[in-house]
């Protein structure tokens, strides 16, 4: 869309206040409201904001920073609303000088994605967010009693997750499915898959959408990667391949799997450096409650076909070429899409690069798998705990690359201080076992 193509779209839809968005280092959304008649100005100019107050970004005498709108990311809002219509941008983050801002997260996948590009690949991603909804944000009482794939007339989950299919595809996104999840009042649903930087856009804007009709609706809904003891907890899959010349690379008929030589290398990739860039993927403390065997996470540095036990997951095809592609199954909700795919990517690229060799596909349960068994197959884990994954991440030169040097630095100044708050905590749990016999 050209800036006069949306200036005449706001004016036409009765829109009175336009929001420029972006995102902190964690992924946290943020971002400006201003009335639609300061519109024409921002979108030549930017519009200045402070940034020294924004988690992972600027220095003090740094501060002064600019939101330049992305403009094919206009939408109007498709929520009610009493007073206002509301459009919004996506926007770029840029220093005083107009240079791209290096602690962007957008602006960091955008540079990675350059890097790709410069040896001829493009990135799809067709992420699968899982949520669930709760009756307020103060505690985690269900809505529903509902399983997975279950369709209730009267469910009040299924209302909210049908609004939510509906806003989206009104925004020009196309959802490939939404269905109830395995655990009581939690949902899903696919995106269609898209280049990874639009597909950034899309994850923010759609747990906004999710959020924002569970609140119209008197409900809450979260994306907290594992709120309920004993019940599965939420991922975020993300289906990707690499293309090359508008084909994709990721595909080999003579193969058994249906996968080239590049794809299995790109697979190797992100197994051997998986380890060290996990605390990306998965960067809170509660991420790792979703993480332990069994509750269909996978935690096991391995891959397979049919198996959900395995890391990556090589989804069945009719053998059409377009369709190739991975399953990474670890991430969570919570973490930052738009580092999550710059982390993937380069993970999997340093595989091509450097030509690394897959390990044969596990089609076994791991989850059954003594230690012994497991070892003899040469299967390990992810780290289990946040304070394990920062401990590898500190030693990454590959995330230290992918991110740059300022936000890795910052990026795990503020995990370490999670860490520490949370292992100094005295919980329940001790409180209950320990008390009654020490």
């Amino acid at each position: 869309m050209t800036k006069a193509d949306i200036l005449k779209q706001v004016k036409a839809e009765g829109v009175t206040m336009v929001g420029f968005w972006f995102t902190d280092v964690l992924g946290m959304l943020k971002g400006i409201t201003f009335p639609v008649q300061r519109l024409e100005r921002y979108l030549e100019e930017g519009a200045f904001f402070d940034g020294s107050s924004i988690d992972g970004f600027a220095r003090i005498e740094e501060s002064d920073l600019v939101l330049k709108p992305v403009l094919d990311s206009f939408a109007i809002m498709p929520l009610e609303a009493d007073v206002h219509k509301i459009a919004r941008f996506m926007c770029d983050v840029f220093d005083a000088q107009g240079n791209p801002y290096h602690s962007d997260p957008r602006t960091i996948l955008a540079d990675n994605l350059a890097y790709a590009e410069s040896k001829g690949y493009k990135m799809f991603v067709g992420p699968e967010l899982e949520y669930f909804y709760f009756a307020d944000n103060t505690d985690t009482v269900t809505i529903d009693t509902a399983g997975y794939f279950d369709q209730l007339t009267m469910d009040e989950s299924t209302f909210l997750r049908e609004r939510s299919v509906e806003a989206l595809e009104k925004l020009g996104y196309e959802v490939e499915r939404g269905h109830h999840e395995v655990a009581p009042s939690q949902q899903e649903i696919n995106m269609k898959y898209a280049d990874a930087l639009t597909m950034g856009d899309i994850v923010m804007t759609y747990k906004y959408i999710v959020k924002e009709i569970a609140h119209e609706h008197g409900f809450y809904a979260t994306f907290m990667p594992k709120p309920i003891f004993g019940e599965n907890g939420s991922g975020m899959h993300v289906h990707q391949s690499l293309w090359k010349d508008g084909k994709n690379i990721f595909h080999d008929d003579s193969d058994e799997y249906g996968l080239s030589k590049e794809a299995k290398s790109y697979v190797a990739g992100i197994l051997k450096h998986m380890p060290e860039i996990v605390a990306v993927t998965n960067q809170y403390v509660n991420s790792y409650k979703r993480l332990v065997p069994g509750y269909e996470a996978p935690v096991y540095l391995a891959w397979g076909r049919r198996n959900r036990s395995t890391l990556i997951r090589i989804p069945l095809t009719r053998g059409e070429a377009n369709a190739a592609r991975v399953e990474l199954r670890c991430p969570d909700p919570a973490a930052n899409p738009y580092l999550v795919f710059a982390v993937m990517l380069r993970a999997g690229l340093k595989g091509i690069e450097e030509g690394y060799e897959l390990a044969d596909a596990v089609e076994d349960d791991i989850f059954e798998m003594t230690p012994a068994e497991m070892q003899e197959r040469g299967i390990f884990a992810l780290p289990g705990s946040l304070g394990e994954a920062i401990a590898l991440a500190e030693k990454s030169e590959l995330l230290k690359e992918v991110l740059g040097e300022q936000v890795f630095e910052k990026f795990l100044e503020n995990k370490r201080a999670e860490w520490d708050a949370y292992r100094t905590q005295v919980t329940q749990y001790e409180v209950d076992t320990y008390l009654p016999m020490l």
